[in-house]
């Protein structure tokens, strides 16, 4: 799935993950998707959660072209 903005977390642990998304969320318009690209295996429940708690929309997870997984969330408000 393409994404307006991309966030190279890979060398970020949990935390930080989530508070560069929380941070960029604005550089993308609603309706939008944001991905996250993070080694750190947290951010595989962090990001869902994250976004259930701030009512955005998790689209799920597929890998960047390097393998590291990257977390899709399109901004709804």
């Amino acid at each position: 799935m393409d994404a307006t903005v991309e966030l190279d977390c890979r060398d970020m642990l949990c935390p930080r993950p989530i508070i560069e998304l929380a941070r960029h969320l604005a550089d993308v318009e609603v309706g939008q998707v944001i991905a996250v690209v993070a080694g750190d295996v947290a951010a595989r429940a962090d990001v869902p959660a994250w976004c259930r708690m701030r009512s955005q929309e998790y689209l799920g997870e597929d890998t960047a072209d390097d393998g590291v997984p990257r977390y899709l969330v399109r901004r709804l408000s």
